[in-house]
C-alpha cells in the first residue's frame, strides 16, 4: 500500500489550479502547502482528503513527465464529473469515461493529460 506520491511540475502555481479544480469531483482537495522555507529544498502543495495529504506537487527538477496516477471513486458520475472538470481546467483529453472490461468487467473510467503531460485517471471499480 502506497502512503503518498509526488510528482514534479514545471509551472506549481499553475499545476496547483488545475488539480483543485480536476480533483473536486472526487473531494480531494488543497490540505497542505511546504514552502522552500521549511524543507530547505523546494515548494510542495499536498492534496488529499480529512487533512492527509496522498497526492503532492513539487517545484523540484527534473519535471515528472509520463506519470500515470489513478484516483478511485466511488461511484462512476465522480468518473464522469472528474473527466469534465479536468478538459474545463485545461486539460487534454486522454480517454473518455467508461468501461474498460479487458481489466474487469466493471472498470470504469477516464484519463485526461495533464499541463506537465502526465496520465491522470479517475477510476471506479464498482458496478453501475
Amino acid at each position: 500500500m502506497l502512503d503518498h506520491i509526488g510528482v514534479n511540475t514545471g509551472d506549481l502555481p499553475r499545476s496547483k489550479v488545475f488539480f483543485l479544480q480536476a480533483l473536486a469531483p472526487l473531494q480531494i482537495g488543497l490540505v497542505m502547502e511546504v514552502s522552500a522555507e521549511q524543507t530547505g529544498a523546494h515548494d510542495h502543495v499536498g492534496f488529499g482528503k480529512h487533512g492527509k495529504p496522498f497526492f503532492w506537487l513539487g517545484n523540484a527538477a527534473p519535471l515528472s513527465q509520463g506519470v500515470h496516477v489513478a484516483f478511485v471513486c466511488g461511484e462512476r458520475a465522480q468518473v464522469d464529473a472528474f473527466h469534465a472538470a479536468a478538459l474545463a481546467a485545461g486539460g487534454r483529453d486522454n480517454g473518455a469515461p467508461g468501461l474498460r472490461p479487458w481489466y474487469h468487467p466493471d472498470y470504469y473510467a477516464a484519463f485526461v493529460i495533464d499541463p506537465d503531460g502526465n496520465n491522470i485517471e479517475a477510476v471506479c471499480h464498482l458496478p453501475g
